[in-house]
Order: structure tokens, then sequence, then C-alpha cells
């Protein structure tokens, strides 16, 4: 299995967004939390090898690739920003008979479910979804909804969420039948994106989420 420093160092030369788009809450998962979250997801859970993968919200493609990295066998990433996929699609293309494993789908989250073919679900879902602010209000949970659909018996979901909204996903999770769990409680490290941000960055505190389907 890849060293978590030595995935962080290969997911630092993905490329970000050009021109992110502020109603799609375009922000890049930063290349140390990607890989903490990866990481975590194989070595303790072994949620990656040999795994069919949804990343749901890819963006520029840095949990797909990471994902890839860790030895999923299959990774159907998807956007709804055509621009975003794009660049996902060069990024792979940097990477080595990544292409074999890295598959683009461009479709609103919501869709999601009902385009795929009723066979068509993963074993693992990934995704650092928008935050759900005022633009988005509620969205955070609608790209749990989705992903959740698209899991297979007993397939599990890791998502990043506001700290803030802990009590939310916790009140939440048994109308979804799955058992959820805080992994960790991690420090995101947003750099200034758009022109009304006034700080250079700032922190955010977020929650690393698993959310696992309960087999009927």
């Amino acid at each position: 299995m890849m060293k978590r420093k030595e995935l962080e160092q290969h997911l630092q030369d993905v490329e970000g967004f050009e021109q992110p788009k502020i109603l799609l809450e375009q922000y890049e998962t930063r290349a140390h939390i990607a890989a903490c979250m990866l990481h975590t997801i194989e070595s303790v859970y072994g949620d990656l090898f040999g795994k069919t993968v949804l990343d749901l919200g890819c963006g520029c493609s840095v949990l797909s690739i990471g994902a890839a990295l860790m030895g999923a066998s299959y990774v159907l990433a998807v956007d709804i920003d055509s621009d975003a996929l794009a660049i996902a699609n060069g990024n792979v293309n940097q990477f080595e008979s990544m292409s074999d494993i890295v598959h683009f789908l461009q479709s609103d989250a919501k869709n999601l479910p009902f385009l795929l073919r009723e066979e068509m679900r993963f074993d693992t879902v990934i995704m650092n979804p928008p935050f759900g602010t005022k633009h988005n209000k509620g969205l955070d949970s609608l790209f749990v909804e989705m992903g959740l659909d698209c899991l297979n018996e007993g397939g599990v979901l890791y998502s990043l969420h506001k700290t803030s909204t802990r009590d939310f996903f916790q009140r939440k999770a048994p109308s979804w039948n799955v058992e959820a769990c805080v992994l960790a409680q991690l420090r995101y490290d947003l750099p200034a994106t758009y022109k009304f941000h006034q700080k250079k960055s700032v922190d955010i505190e977020v929650d690393f989420w698993r959310f696992s389907k309960k087999k009927v």
C-alpha cells in the first residue's frame, strides 16, 4: 500500500480550478486532506483496493486520482461542471494507465441514481461536497442521500462536512438506514479563492464522516 506522504506528493501535482465558480462552491480539496482521507479509508477499512469507487462532485479529480493510486479497480468521477471535468481529465492523463481506471460522467448529483444502470452500484463513495451555504442550502445533505443511493448493499460512503452540521447528520443517519460515525475532525485550510475573500486563507473545522449501509 502506498504511504500517506507519497500519496500526498502525487496529489500535490494535480491541477486545480482555473476559474472557480462560486455558485457551485468550487474549492480545491487540499492534497494533505485528500491523502489523509484516502489513506485512512484503505489502511483502516480496506475500502479502496480492488473496489469500485464513485467520486461524487469530483471537481478536478484529486480524490479520484488518489483512489486509483490506492488500488481502486474502477473509479467513476462525476461532476455537473464541464470545465471542471476538462481539468480533471487532463489531470488523470498525467498518470500512466490511469485513464483505464478513472472514467468521467457529467451529471447533476440529484439525477445520478437515475442515470446509472440498476446493476451499476459502487462499493465505496468518496466526496468533498459543497458545504451547503446560503447559495446551496441543503446541498451537502442531498449529496449524501444521492451517494447512498449509488452504493451496493453493505457499501460505504466517506465525506467531509462542516463540524457545525454534526448534530444534523447524526439525526439524519437513522432515516437513511445507515450507521454513521465521525472518524476525525480536521482543519480545512481554505485559501482565498474569490474576490470577496479578504484573508489569504481561513481554517474551517470539518468532520470526516463514514456512512455505512445496513445490510437488509
